[in-house]
């Protein structure tokens, strides 16, 4: 920052070379992030063609589908894990704003607290009652207003090459300002240039959120969600991401909402140029990728095909990888089927009739066990039948029972 304000003699254009810096520093992995969301867009088809496959099944769904963007090269990881780059600098972009002293100046705490008794001593500053967070910016203010006073005071002399006038206006307003939401209120007696100032800082957060709105909707535009799940979350960031732009640079100094206004116009930019930049790059790879999808698809066709013709001649080998359980289910399968054969051709050998054993159930022998009789129940069936029909007296009637006198006695 102090390198830009020196080259440029502007702490606005110092605030925005640093952003650009910084978006051209992070543009590899914006670019990687951008590739990788393009490339998960374009799995739409495959991905919804899997779900209506799959159906309920989410387990073979997630397995089919980790199968997809590894055959694809794609981690849909990588989009969200770049993204998250920017906000450690913004973090440290504020200490910076917000301690000037510290951080442009290279001052100590006792080169602080030296430079704030002067500024005492003289009448420029008052020491508020309770903490300040921004007070860093305002004695750097009242140094840039006062410079040659300060020093020339002895009370910075042992520092006095460290400290440096930093002018912090820029298009009339002062960048470590916040923004005022009654900004009426706090203009009065401050003329036309104070009202000025006043307008510009309270449109800084407004301007900083619509620019926010309108990156989100050119990125969804250009970028569909993948499912609703993901299409319930960019809704969400939609409407959290303005909201959380407009409190903070309310909240913040007005160079933040400078630095996030020049990085949304920078990201609007970045979203067209490598849109179209891989749009053409990742259609050739995606034709290719479909290419060998289907010639793979034919393939596995061609190899069943060819399979199914070889068992139908009896000329399949074993294959070494299939397990002995089902070796032995398919050794169990063809003695069964030899067996089978050879009873039939037994029983047509001695005139007997085709039908198959009551046992036997297709080509198991003893399906039904080896002592299965299908009559074996009929009179128990029968007599449920005539006493449900209400047959059961005239049945006992017919019927004769002889039961011995004794036993009638009892």
């Amino acid at each position: 920052m102090l390198f830009f304000y020196n080259a440029f003699l502007s702490y606005g254009w110092a605030v925005l070379a640093f952003g650009l810096i910084v978006k051209l520093i992070l543009l590899p992995f914006q670019m990687k992030s951008k590739k990788s969301m393009m490339r998960t867009t374009m799995l739409q088809p495959q991905l919804k063609a899997l779900e209506k496959q799959y159906g309920s099944n989410k387990q073979k769904y997630q397995e089919a589908v980790a199968r997809l963007y590894r055959e694809a090269k794609v981690n849909p990881m990588s989009g969200c894990l770049w993204s998250l780059l920017p906000f450690p600098i913004l973090i440290l972009l504020y200490q910076a704003v917000r301690q000037p002293l510290s951080f442009l100046m290279a001052l100590g705490a006792e080169e602080i607290t030296a430079l704030t008794d002067v500024m005492v001593k003289l009448g420029l500053y008052t020491v508020p009652a309770r903490a300040d967070a921004y007070a860093q910016m305002t004695l750097a203010n009242l140094l840039h207003e006062n410079f040659q006073t300060v020093i020339s005071n002895s009370g910075v002399a042992a520092f006095a090459d460290k400290l440096v006038n930093i002018n912090f206006n820029f298009l009339t307003m002062n960048l470590t300002s916040r923004p005022q939401l009654f900004f009426w209120n706090a203009t009065e007696g401050a003329g036309t240039a104070g009202m000025v100032s006043a307008v510009l800082l309270f449109l800084v957060p407004f301007v900083s959120a619509g620019l926010t709105v309108l990156q989100t909707k050119l990125t969804q535009q250009l970028n569909p969600p993948a499912d609703a799940q993901a299409a319930q979350t960019t809704k969400s960031m939609n409407l959290v991401m303005p909201i959380m732009s407009l409190y903070i640079c309310f909240i913040m100094p007005a160079a933040m909402g400078v630095y996030w206004i020049e990085q949304s116009v920078l990201g609007i930019i970045q979203e067209f140029i490598l849109n179209r930049h891989y749009k053409k790059i990742l259609d050739a790879e995606m034709a290719e990728f479909n290419a060998a999808q289907q010639a793979k698809e034919e393939e596995i066709a061609r190899k069943k095909a060819e399979t199914e013709k070889l068992r139908a001649e009896g000329k399949t080998q074993v294959n070494a990888s299939t397990s002995k359980k089902r070796l032995a289910a398919q050794e169990k399968n063809e003695s069964e089927q030899k067996a089978a054969a050879y009873r039939a051709a037994e029983r047509a050998a001695k005139g007997m009739a085709k039908e198959l054993p009551p046992s036997q159930v297709g080509n198991r022998v003893f399906a039904r066990g080896r002592a299965y009789d299908p009559d074996r129940y009929a009179e128990e069936i029968a007599a449920a039948e005539r006493e449900a029909a209400g047959l059961d007296e005239d049945a006992a009637s017919d019927t004769d029972i002889t039961v011995p006198a004794d036993e009638n006695k009892e």
